[in-house]
């Protein structure tokens, strides 16, 4: 098991972190205005929005970050860009006049608030650039 990656502190066959905010929304113990849902992946919109859009798509399995990923979360971290597209779109975002962003934030530099991975997928906006 890649480092960042933690074993399954309350439930036998998954992976979740007893005290991980991202972690207890994904198990429906704390509230959160979810967007969408699929085998892997949750997304629920960001509690602090930087745009009209800014839905968090997290993997189901607990990840520490985009730096701990190895191969085989593979499977994850695509289920998290299809997610990111089927946000987008249903947010009317993904069309080819729009458009988005998609981040992930590593570490405190980057101002990553919650230690379990997360796409943020911001739009509704025109973005500027450089981001920050």
């Amino acid at each position: 098991m890649s480092e960042g990656v933690q074993e399954l502190m309350t439930e036998p066959g998954g992976d979740r972190v007893a005290d991980c905010l991202f972690c207890r929304i994904v198990a429906g113990e704390l509230p959160a205005s979810v967007v969408h849902a699929g085998e892997r992946t949750v997304a629920f919109r960001d509690s602090n929005p930087v745009a009209p859009t800014h839905v968090l798509v997290v993997p189901r399995r607990h990840v520490e970050n985009a730096h701990a990923l190895g191969p085989e979360h593979a499977a994850d971290l695509s289920a998290m860009l299809a997610a990111a597209q089927e946000v987008a779109d249903a947010e009317g975002i993904g069309a080819d006049d729009r458009g988005y962003r998609l981040v992930f934030n590593v570490g405190p530099d980057a101002l990553n608030s919650v230690g379990h991975l997360h796409l943020h997928v911001i739009g509704g906006r025109a973005m500027t650039w450089p981001p920050g």
